[in-house]
Parts: C-alpha cells; sequence; structure tokens
C-alpha cells in the first residue's frame, strides 16, 4: 500500500516545451458550467454544487483549448464536467464496484450516442439526460461522430474492465493498465473534442497514419499519467489500484518514491515520443501542413493544461482526506432519476 504524501511531486523539466495559455473566456464557460449542471441535473444539493465548484472544470477547459471561442469554450466545459461526474462513480462510489450496473448504465449511453440525443426516456438518469443534451450541441461531420463513439465505447469496455478488477481484487499489469488507461481516462475522447472547437476535419488517412497515431497516443499517456501522479493520494485513501504509480510499484516491487521517479521518467519519455512522432506527421502529410499545425497545438494545450489544472484544483488534494465524501457525494443525482430532482436545497 502506497503512503500518503502530502503534496504531489514535481513533474519534469520536459514541460517547458509547451507554453501556458488561458482562454479569454475562462470567467464566461465558469458561470455557464455553474447553470448548466444545476439545470440538467447533476447537481443536485448546495454542498455537492460547493464540492463540485473547487474542482475548477471551467478553468481546466479554458488552459486545454485556448483559443476555443465563447460558444465551443462552454460546450468543452459542460463535456469535461460530464466526463469528471461520471468518473467518480466509477472510480470513487459503488458504480465502479458493480459490473452489471455499470454496463447497464454504459448501454443507455450507447442509446444516446447511436442517435441524434433527442429520444431519451423520460426516467432515465441526470448523466443520461445531460449526455443527451451534450451530444445535440456537438455539431461535426459524420465520420467525426463515428470515431468519437467508437472512442466512447473503448471507454465503456475499459470502464468494464476496472470494475471487474476491483471486485476480484486484481492488480492490473503494466501493459494492460497503460492500454487501458488512455480509454478509462476518455482521453481519446477529448482529443476528439480540439476538432469540434477548432473546426478541422482530420482525413481518417492521416489520422490512422502510424505517426499521427504515436504522436496521439503519447499525447494521451502524458496527461493521464500526470494525472496518476497528482491522484495518487486520493485513489490509495480509496483503496484504488488503477493508477500507474501502484501498477509500476506492484509490477517492480519498488518503494512509492520509486515508483513515482519511473512514472515521472515515463512521462517525460513520452513528450519526447510526441515531439518525434508530430515532427514525422508533419513530414508525412505536407499537404495537411495547417489543419496538424492546429491540432497538434490542440495536444500540447491539452498536455500544458492538465499539468497546470492538476498543480490547481482542490479535486485530488481534498479528497485524499475525506474517504466518505469522495466515495458517495454526488452518485445518487447522477444515476438514478429518483434519488431526487435537480435544485434541491438551493
Amino acid at each position: 500500500m502506497s503512503t500518503l504524501r502530502s503534496s504531489p511531486p514535481a513533474l519534469p523539466a520536459a514541460f517547458e516545451v509547451f507554453p501556458p495559455r488561458l482562454n479569454p473566456h475562462a470567467d464566461a464557460a465558469i458561470a455557464h458550467l455553474d447553470q448548466w449542471t444545476w439545470d440538467t441535473g447533476l447537481i443536485g444539493t448546495a454542498a455537492a454544487r460547493d464540492r463540485f465548484a473547487q474542482a475548477d472544470f471551467g478553468w481546466f477547459a479554458a488552459v486545454t483549448y485556448p483559443t476555443a471561442d465563447e460558444r465551443g469554450l462552454c460546450l468543452i466545459a459542460d463535456w469535461f464536467a460530464w466526463l469528471f461526474l461520471l468518473d467518480d462513480q466509477l472510480d470513487d462510489g459503488g458504480l465502479g464496484k458493480d459490473p452489471a450496473r455499470t454496463g447497464e448504465l454504459i448501454s443507455q449511453m450507447f442509446e444516446v450516442l447511436g442517435g441524434d440525443g433527442r429520444s431519451v426516456p423520460e426516467d432515465a438518469p441526470s448523466l443520461v439526460t445531460s449526455l443527451a443534451d451534450l451530444w445535440r450541441r456537438t455539431h461535426a461531420a459524420p465520420g467525426w461522430r463515428e470515431r468519437f463513439v467508437r472512442h466512447v465505447i473503448a471507454g465503456g469496455l475499459a470502464a468494464r474492465w476496472e470494475a471487474e478488477n476491483r471486485v476480484a481484487g486484481i492488480v492490473p499489469d503494466l501493459a494492460s493498465y497503460v492500454e487501458n488507461r488512455r480509454h478509462t481516462g476518455a482521453i481519446y475522447v477529448c482529443m476528439d473534442l480540439i476538432e469540434v472547437v477548432e473546426h478541422l476535419d482530420v482525413p481518417d488517412a492521416v489520422y490512422e497514419s502510424e505517426p499521427f497515431a504515436r504522436a496521439l497516443g503519447a499525447a494521451c499517456d502524458v496527461v493521464c499519467w500526470t494525472n496518476d501522479l497528482y491522484s495518487l493520494d486520493k485513489e490509495t485513501a480509496l483503496g484504488e489500484h488503477h493508477n500507474l504509480v501502484t501498477v509500476v510499484q506492484h509490477a517492480h516491487r519498488l518503494t512509492t518514491d520509486r515508483a513515482i521517479d519511473e512514472v515521472s521518467a515515463r512521462i517525460a519519455g513520452e513528450i519526447e515520443a510526441f515531439l518525434r512522432y508530430e515532427d514525422e506527421t508533419l513530414r508525412a502529410w505536407p499537404a495537411h501542413a495547417a489543419l496538424l499545425a492546429a491540432h497538434f497545438a490542440g495536444m500540447r494545450s491539452w498536455m500544458r493544461g492538465n499539468l497546470d489544472w492538476s498543480a490547481r484544483t482542490r479535486r485530488y488534494r481534498d479528497a485524499a482526506h475525506d474517504r466518505a465524501d469522495a466515495a458517495a457525494y454526488l452518485e445518487p443525482v447522477l444515476v438514478d432519476a429518483t434519488a431526487g430532482a435537480a435544485g434541491e436545497g438551493r
């Protein structure tokens, strides 16, 4: 079992190649997100609202999508809220320890994504009805929507894999964890949203080419593994084994500090790999240079913005010292339509 640390470790200077940026519409996104989560029923009590605000998801959107217009940034902030609230229930609550219930909820989500978001059962939980709202507001080419759905499906399968591991008390092996982590973190989904707010349409041939796929994979790994470093205390407090530090520690019989150093070195290596594959992609597809430059800029902002938000948010620091609250503070509102009406306790 890892020993809790008072603060996350310093990360590699390799991040200095990605200068920090902030979207000028940050305040508008923060205000919009506060209202949207309330209106959609994702936040059901004043206490939950206060806790949610501490995570600072609106600011997170602003540092990861610094060039989005106001409407696009508000959409991104809403997607972030939805994704992270789902993640909380899978990682911290009872939902993530119940594979059957997890599968049922994910099936409802797939039904929404298979249509236009306009046909949702009246008794659907807030997590499903709010997804329908997001899907109606996300405008993109049919090819993009198909790719996005594939990534959501992969995330659902990975979430089921995690749930089964929790039930069995399994610490995953390193290779399986690395492969599944990109999907449990929904990072491919978030990278897909770069195309929406930047109004890009990456051709399939480019997207599926080896250098682009490797650059994207490296960027996803940097984001996920950085998150693992900052969320280590929170997840250790909850007995969660799905963290790269824990997996490396278990696989190589290391101390916590040695495992943290190993993960930090891996992050630095993935940043170097991203830069290498970015260059290879640009040389391989010169006719798409402008489009690719915009997409890679989005990946760079994601890696740096995630680092800066992780260092700023109270999401991980507070939860490590409040296990009961971290385990159930929003779950009834999200996954059970009968748990309570939105606006209760406001």
